[in-house]
């Protein structure tokens, strides 16, 4: 199985390609939340977990996830592969004590660079055109590679994306980050240019917005809200912000420029 989480849509590609190689099942996280997960394995299968770095950290909802499990995974196979913007600090040394805490061990584990979805800080944007083809370019070849590592069962640690200060970004800058800029309460959306379409709430994993075709946008404001930013990426008229860190920067989803706003690339 592959247990993935994806906003933007770059962790949901790299989740898509691994099970079309490894003939592995895809589980959606998002849909699983609030209840033990558990699930009966084939002998031999693997165990994939594939998500994106929230704040130098594995995103709320993958740990939160992690917390359910109830699996026996002895002599499964297990391994880890984030999608980060940039860098991805210390993710999956998180990544891999939250496992530990359920007895499952970590085998391997590997990062891919994509295009950068982040837009919550004054000094954080969208990718151009061309860094996005060049970065979505490098991640499949990286891809290719560590497919045939999964296939293989080698047991590695491909982790090319550290950083220079992955313990001051993942324990310290990811601790404020947590407490302080994940909320749903900078959002808000411009009525002049909102064509209601309800796009954005269809998009949001967490189900964290009201509305839909003929209704405005409205935040439940009630803690689920991951900030992956979804609904502002996803909306053809540019009509949400978030506070004003957005103002005036780009939207991305994977393959925005080949998917129609009228299918959600969650």
């Amino acid at each position: 199985m592959i247990c993935y989480f994806s906003g933007t849509g770059n962790t949901k590609w790299a989740a898509t390609q691994l099970a079309e190689a490894t003939g592995d099942r895809l589980i959606y996280i998002p849909e699983h939340i609030g209840k033990p997960f558990v699930y009966e394995f084939q002998e031999g299968e693997r165990i994939g977990f594939c998500f994106p770095v929230h704040g130098w950290r594995p995103p709320r909802i993958v740990r939160q996830f992690i917390s359910q499990l109830q699996l026996n995974a002895d002599e499964h196979y297990t391994y880890a592969l984030c999608t980060a913007g940039d860098t991805i600090g210390e993710t999956i040394d998180i990544f891999e004590q939250d496992l530990a805490c359920k007895g499952i061990k970590l085998d391997a584990a590997f990062s891919l660079i994509m295009p950068e979805s982040y837009v919550g800080l004054p000094f954080m944007d969208v990718d151009n055109s061309k860094n996005e083809k060049k970065k979505c370019s490098q991640a499949a070849d990286d891809l290719s590679i560590y497919t045939q590592d999964i296939l293989n069962r080698r047991k590695v640690k491909a982790l090319p994306h550290i950083g220079r200060w992955p313990k001051i970004n993942s324990r310290l800058i990811g601790e404020i980050f947590v407490k302080k800029l994940i909320t749903d309460k900078p959002f808000h959306v411009d009525s002049a240019k909102c064509i209601k379409c309800g796009i954005c709430a269809k998009v949001c994993p967490v189900h964290n917005i009201e509305g839909g075709t003929a209704h405005e946008p409205q935040w439940k404001r009630n803690g689920t809200c991951l900030v992956c930013f979804a609904c502002y990426h996803h909306c053809p008229r540019h009509a949400i912000e978030y506070g004003r860190q957005t103002k005036h920067k780009g939207q991305y989803f994977f393959n925005h420029d080949r998917c129609a706003h009228s299918k959600p690339n969650i």
